[in-house]
């Protein structure tokens, strides 16, 4: 228990340290480009944070990572590097985009069904590559990004030929029906009037923790993530747990997408993959795939992306800055020997302390 005390206090001291030395890269680069360095880092470190407006943006930014964070979680914890959730989430927009031209609808059950086809479109999205590899051993990691430009193209045809908008001026959706929107929450909770959609967000990372961490299938999926022959021979049905895990973070991402559509748009109108899908994989690796770590892990992409798109409007700074706290992130919390001699000094150190309360207990 103490050893994995020791594993959790080390991860999120290794992403801390991570997340400071990227600001502070960025921060050497904006002194190296900008005319006023102490200006532009003041607007980037505080700027999302002095509008309202902004800060509406933030949490509207992390409702769909939230999503795509979680359901990668729930994968990539059994192991599973399926990297579909990027066409999960898109196909799940278009789920949720036909249901809300086509089908008619009472208010408040619109778009519930919405949400749901949305959140089967993106679950069959990330079936098919777990399958695959179940029956064929076609590795997830090639299939599922093979995966996502096939979610692309059929979300392509669905805007071309069945729900577009010939009269848009460019490629989108007819426009939603009204009883399919989701409504704003009420200002009575002072979030500064986002859709609802933050809550259902909310709901599904404690739903997820919940799983992974105090329920039977959770322990099963983590079991298998460690070592898939012990889980084996320990009685898990392995197989069983792969296809589901990478079904049920599928199913989340396509939701997210419905949400997002519902929540922020009138009508459809993406006209490339979004990329909500690949941030959800940066966002679950900073949260160490536990669902607990996961709106931190989006509040802070979203408040760095407000930063940057603030010193972009109001400074001679690239928004690519961003990109470079990005790349440094993923780089210094994927290298499986950052900080390791520290860890290493840790837990000699704790077994000393251990040996030593053993013998004065003798």
């Amino acid at each position: 228990m103490k050893n994995n005390k020791l594993d959790r206090r080390f991860d999120l001291i290794r992403t801390l340290v991570a997340l400071c030395i990227s600001i502070a890269i960025a921060a050497i680069f904006i002194f190296l480009i900008s005319e006023t360095p102490i200006e532009t880092l003041t607007q980037f470190l505080i700027g999302p944070l002095l509008k309202t407006s902004r800060i509406r943006n933030e949490i509207e930014t992390m409702i769909p990572l939230m999503f795509t964070g979680v359901g990668v979680s729930i994968m990539y914890s059994a192991n599973q590097n399926n990297m579909a959730s990027e066409g999960a989430f898109y196909l799940g927009g278009i789920g949720a985009s036909f249901m809300a031209i086509k089908v008619t609808l009472p208010l408040g059950l619109h778009p519930l069904i919405c949400i749901l086809v949305g959140g089967l479109a993106g679950a069959l999205v990330c079936f098919i590559p777990a399958i695959l590899y179940v029956k064929k051993g076609a590795l997830p990691v090639v299939s599922s990004l093979m995966m996502n430009y096939v979610a692309y193209y059929i979300a392509t045809y669905f805007i071309n030929y069945i729900i577009g908008d010939s009269t848009a001026g460019f490629p989108a959706s007819q426009l939603f029906a009204k009883t399919a929107k989701l409504p704003k929450l009420p200002k009575s909770f002072g979030i500064f009037n986002v859709h609802i959609g933050f809550i259902i967000a909310v709901l599904v990372v404690i739903t997820a923790y919940i799983y992974l961490y105090k329920s039977r299938w959770g322990y099963e999926t983590r079991m298998v993530g460690l070592n898939a022959s012990f889980a084996k021979y320990s009685g898990i049905n392995v197989m069983k747990v792969v296809l589901s895990c990478q079904i049920i973070g599928g199913f989340i991402a396509g939701i997210g997408g419905a949400i997002e559509q519902l929540g922020m748009f009138n009508r459809f109108q993406y006209q490339q993959l979004s990329g909500h899908g690949f941030d959800g994989i940066m966002v679950a690796i900073m949260a160490r795939y536990n669902p607990k770590y996961i709106p931190l892990a989006c509040f802070f992409l979203s408040y760095i992306r407000i930063g940057a798109d603030v010193i972009t409007r109001q400074s001679d700074v690239p928004v690519e800055i961003i990109s470079i706290i990005q790349a440094t992130i993923i780089i210094l919390i994927c290298a499986e020997g950052f900080l390791s001699t520290w860890k290493h000094r840790q837990i000699v150190k704790h077994s000393e302390k251990t040996l030593e309360d053993k013998g004065a207990r003798a």
